[in-house]
């Protein structure tokens, strides 16, 4: 059965397709430290090659980013912000200050929360969201180039707590303080995700729009949650309380992808993920994901992931064994 492979989810709770994304793009939030500033101060920073985010403990600031058109955002104490694009970007009390370079800032100090500079009228936390290479797209790309999430709405009041324990953290020299703001970085993300969701942020078509769709979310569900069965669009639509033509024309509205191919597309992701960690042979993968056949399921793994089955795991060993030289 499906369930007993390796390279599925633990069902022993309720998942949701959003968790499922989050879980196969190996979703990992680390706090990276933070910086005091004040008086008249401008930092910039590196394009990140990762989703960054911020959190602004006190004070406030500016934040701007480099694209040609885009107006500086005001930050203020318990904002949070979440930076998906990736772009130079400078946070300052004036941006039309000449800014200091954060790779320079950060170097000289081995403190978690360093010293900017002009004193200790701000303090930021930040840190950054790393997803495997081979599913960050998934993420990124269905969200906006900047998520700011402002300190003085409800849905922020869960994080507050969370950016307090986090400054603890990087503050005291508490046993298991590096694990500690690891999972803290996580649920701060998550709360991100859900207060942008929550306030009809915007998202652009695919899973996530699908997620957040509350008459789709429970075909989505089905699919997720039992990725080898035979749905039938019919099947679905009934989940969703549509006609089979309705439910199809929204789903692809808002997935930009017809719902059997998103089915088949969600098997492809998950068998990809299951080779490239060996956790499953190509038969079993065949049998649990729906397939009648080795054959058949080939045949629909090279159509949508360009390669055989096979030549996909040999490169993935092949890229394993350099990297572990490397």
């Amino acid at each position: 059965m499906l369930e007993n492979t390796a390279f599925m989810f633990d069902r022993s709770f309720m998942n949701d397709p959003i968790s499922d994304i989050l879980r196969l793009a190996s979703a990992e939030s680390v706090v990276s430290g933070g910086f005091t500033a004040g008086g008249d101060w401008a930092v910039r920073f590196p394009a990140p090659d990762r989703l960054k985010f911020f959190a602004a403990v006190r004070g406030e600031l500016w934040l701007g980013l480099e694209t040609e058109g885009t107006t500086a955002t005001r930050v203020t104490a318990g904002d949070v912000l979440l930076l998906t694009a990736p772009e130079r970007f400078t946070l300052g009390s004036d941006l039309s200050r000449t800014p200091i370079d954060a790779q320079a800032v950060f170097a000289e100090q081995s403190r978690p929360i360093v010293d900017a500079g002009g004193g200790d009228d701000v303090l930021m936390i930040g840190g950054h969201v790393r997803f495997d290479t081979a599913y960050a797209p998934m993420v990124t790309e269905a969200l906006p180039p900047l998520i700011h999430i402002r300190g003085d709405t409800p849905d922020a009041s869960p994080m507050r707590w969370i950016i307090d324990r986090m400054v603890d953290e990087s503050t005291e020299d508490l046993p298991g303080g590096g694990l500690a703001s690891a999972q803290l970085a996580h649920l701060l993300f998550i709360h991100v995700l859900r207060a942008h969701l929550a306030a009809g942020g915007a998202v652009r078509p695919g899973w996530l729009r699908l997620a957040v769709d509350p008459r789709l979310a429970p075909a989505l569900r089905l699919m997720h949650t039992a990725p080898g069965k035979n749905w039938r669009l019919d099947q679905l639509a009934q989940a969703s309380a549509m006609s089979r033509t309705i439910f199809a024309q929204r789903f692809r509205s808002a997935g930009g992808i017809a719902p059997l191919a998103y089915l088949a597309h969600w098997r492809m992701r998950l068998a990809t993920r299951a080779l490239r960690h060996g956790d499953a042979t190509v038969a079993s993968l065949a049998r649990d994901l729906g397939y009648a056949s080795e054959s058949a399921f080939s045949h629909a793994f090279k159509r949508i992931v360009g390669v055989s089955p096979s030549h996909y795991a040999a490169s993935q060993s092949y890229n394993g064994r350099v990297s572990h030289r490397r």
